[in-house]
């Protein structure tokens, strides 16, 4: 099994381990920083419709719908949509990076979100294709994953495969599943070669000692 497939058979392994982290409020990160952050980077965007990549249990999706936004989850994990579907209203489909690189959407949005959802090389590259296709005029794409500083801790950051880790999310978890580590240069030449440019680079802290919990970064239409 390579990499890119291992990814998605083991976020369907841990789901229910996840979708229990996430809804007990059980990552610290999460509950000082990086969902609000993702939050105020959709809404001051003032958005009527998104697209959440890699939605997972479904938080930001359902916090988005509460808003009034048409928003539509997607995610690769048959699993995790389940969860999703489980928790209340909302429209998921289940839809791998893969597929969506491959085959597009028929619809366009004001927001596409990838919070923490881009663990693949090739699959990421083709799927960054595709995104503007989805944007409405003056859409943006937002993306929250995390920071090379948090990652590296003083060693020369260099893009590749690294190991998984549920270091900080609780217990009942197996496997981790392992992802393609990117720097800030190679997120922006990624994004760029896309046809999309970054407007805007936040760092997401930490509010006790200020460490960098994620990178997040808004591009829009060259």
């Amino acid at each position: 099994m390579d990499e890119e497939t291992r990814i998605r058979a083991l976020w369907d392994a841990n789901a229910a381990a996840w979708t229990h982290a996430v809804r007990s409020g059980g990552i610290r990160s999460r509950r000082v920083a990086t969902d609000g952050a993702i939050l105020d980077a959709v809404l001051a965007r003032h958005p009527r419709t998104a697209l959440d990549i890699g939605c997972g249990e479904g938080w930001l999706v359902r916090a988005l719908a509460a808003l009034d936004i048409d928003v539509l989850g997607v995610d690769g994990a048959r699993a995790l949509i389940e969860q999703a579907q489980a928790a209340g209203p909302g429209r998921y489909r289940v839809r791998t990076q893969e597929a969506l690189g491959e085959h597009g959407l028929d619809a366009r949005f004001d927001v596409v979100t990838c919070n923490f959802a881009l663990f693949g090389k090739t699959v990421v590259e083709r799927l960054f294709e595709r995104v503007p296709e989805w944007l409405q005029p003056g859409g943006a794409l937002i993306i929250q994953t995390l920071h090379p500083d948090s990652v590296c801790d003083g060693a020369e950051a260099r893009d590749g495969w690294r190991s998984g880790s549920w270091q900080g999310c609780g217990d009942g978890f197996g496997d981790a599943p392992p992802w393609y580590f990117r720097t800030l240069a190679s997120w922006t030449a990624l994004i760029e070669a896309s046809g999309l440019r970054v407007v805007e680079c936040r760092t997401p802290r930490d509010p006790e000692g200020g460490r960098a919990l994620s990178l997040l970064l808004v591009a829009e239409a060259a």
